[in-house]
This record gives C-alpha cells, structure tokens and sequence, in this order.
C-alpha cells in the first residue's frame, strides 16, 4: 500500500499556483493559512469613513475543527488552499486506517480514524464515494446520500403489523442502530439515509 502518488483527480482550485485577495473573501471561500486549510464560514465587509475597507471574517480549520476570528485591510493576499476531491473506492479497515483506492491508478490511499469518524457505520466494503484531499492527505469522505445494510439484530416483527410511526431498534451490519417498524425483520436490508441515520425504506435482496 502507497499513499505517496496524488490520485487522478480534478483539482478544486484549477489555478492553485495564483493568489486571493481579500476582496475574494466570501463564505465558503477555502484558503491556506500557516500551512493549513480554512473555510471562511462568517464575512462582514465595512468601510469606515475614508479609510480602507476592513473584511471580518471567521474560518474554521478543515483539518481540526476549531475556528478563528481575523480582520484584514484591502489588497492583502491569501494562498489557495491545495485541494483535490475524487471518487474512490473504500475497501477496508486495516484496524488503524481505513483503506481507499483511486479506481484510476489502483493506487491505495490511507484515512486516518479521526477523519472517519461516526461516518464509519454507513461504510461497506467496495463502496464509491468522494474523498477530500488536502495536499497528499485525506481529510474529508462524502457518503452516498442512501445506503443500503443488513440487519443483524433486532427483536422479531409483528406478523400483520404494517404501522410506520412505531418502531423498533435493530443493529445493523456496520455495527450502527436505527429505529424501523415493527414489520421488520433481522436479516432484512433496510435503507439508511446517511445524512440524517433514519430508516427510509426495506429493500428485497
């Protein structure tokens, strides 16, 4: 496993050797501060009396969360932030990192746990999503919207029993619980909306 190549991918920023301005300053603008990416997540723009125009702006760091408060006057410059977002293929679990492989150059690229986070439990196996690079490093996967999972456990359905607004927990696949009706049973496939956790619909296998 290498996690050394940069995969084939279309670069974010296209032009990512050019500077920005603070007049570019925007929310959701991605630059590059002391080695770092952020994302500008407030702007206020003022321009007292004749002096210069001031830009307020709070960005958070996309590497660890936190955010930050800053003023800059016009015509002071910031570097792009170096990202790169492809579909990759996730393959597995090593036990300390989850395991992508650009589906171009077969390369295998490496993301940390952290990255991951509460997303592992809509994760299987050879699954296609985007993944967010920040230089060589993932920090960042986009889940499909809706994945489907098996359930593995969950107490048995009530046979004639079709109501949706009482539901059940029952664990599935990836090790992740959801509430579902009553009807469902263990060792059915569910849908899972990935964005919200919440049962959608079954699904026949």
């Amino acid at each position: 496993m290498s996690n050394v190549e940069r995969p084939a991918s279309v670069n974010i920023n296209k032009l990512t050797n050019l500077m920005y301005e603070s007049s570019d300053l925007r929310k959701g603008l991605k630059i590059q501060l002391d080695g770092e990416p952020y994302v500008v997540t407030q702007f206020e723009f003022s321009k007292p009396g004749k002096g210069q125009a001031i830009y307020k702006v709070r960005l958070k760091n996309m590497l660890t969360g936190s955010s930050i408060e800053r003023s800059y006057r016009s015509n002071e410059k910031f570097q792009r932030a170096d990202l790169n977002s492809t579909h990759m293929e996730y393959l597995y679990f090593d036990g300390q990192n989850y395991v992508f492989m650009d589906q171009s150059t077969f390369e295998n690229h490496l993301a940390d746990e952290s990255v991951i986070g509460d997303k592992k439990g809509f994760m299987l196996e050879n699954t296609t999503m985007e993944v967010l690079f920040f230089g060589e490093k993932i920090i960042d996967v986009t889940l499909p919207s809706f994945v489907e999972l098996k359930i593995v456990k969950s107490e048995p359905g009530v046979k004639g029993d079709t109501a949706t607004n009482v539901t059940k927990p029952a664990t599935l696949e990836t090790g992740i619980e959801v509430n579902v009706p009553l009807f469902i049973d263990e060792g059915e496939y569910i849908k899972v909306d990935t964005r919200t956790g919440e049962y959608v619909e079954r699904v026949k296998k």
